[in-house]
């Protein structure tokens, strides 16, 4: 009976420990992307897209929202540190969109993991997106950059709900397509 005990402890520590280099590793291929691959928005062009939440929406999908918000929070100071022009407000916005994003795909998930759900899942993280960056702009935009709400309020329609639908979905796109493949491959190392 004790060695069975010890046994189940010594598998949950190592699966514990490779959840967490797993993590770690969607969380520097996130990194990674954001450097690589950065392409402005032609209607505004301080709104770049990115492809870093891919690996963060399949962490998301493995590890459940924490693990997802835990990345999404770590690349965006990264980012908000080495690689965005804005600083604090591009850092806070993107952890209000793909922390949104990963809450909201995540949760629903989490409780229906099959093709189906994650389709509704990536669908309602994307409209969510959307929604709440609607939001965060015209709040949180007119205090950083100095602007009128009704200034921000006019780039909405042609610029900041066209690029965070794109964003989000193209991104929940390409995170469709891989997770299942890389989620074979890691919990072939889980098990």
């Amino acid at each position: 009976m004790k060695i069975s005990q010890t046994l189940k402890k010594q598998r949950f520590e190592k699966n514990t420990l490779v959840k967490i280099a797993v993590t770690a590793m969607f969380c520097a291929i996130a990194i990674l992307l954001m450097y690589v691959i950065r392409i402005p928005f032609p209607a505004l062009p301080f709104l770049v897209y990115d492809p870093a939440d891919i690996p963060i929406i399949i962490c998301t999908f493995l590890f459940g929202p924490a693990a997802g918000l835990i990345n999404t929070v770590i690349v965006s100071v990264i980012q908000m540190i080495t690689a965005s022009s804005d600083g604090l407000y591009g850092g806070l916005m993107h952890v209000i969109a793909t922390g949104t994003y990963v809450l909201t795909a995540g949760l629903i998930y989490k409780y229906h993991r099959t093709l189906k759900g994650a389709l509704v899942a990536l669908c309602c993280g994307t409209l969510a997106w959307v929604v709440v960056m609607i939001v965060a702009n015209l709040i949180i935009t007119p205090l950083f950059m100095g602007v009128p709400t009704q200034a921000v309020a006019q780039l909405l329609i042609p610029a900041i709900i066209p690029f965070n639908l794109l964003k989000a979905g193209i991104n929940s796109i390409l995170a469709f397509i891989l997770y299942k493949s890389i989620s074979t491959v890691v919990k072939r190392i889980l098990s």
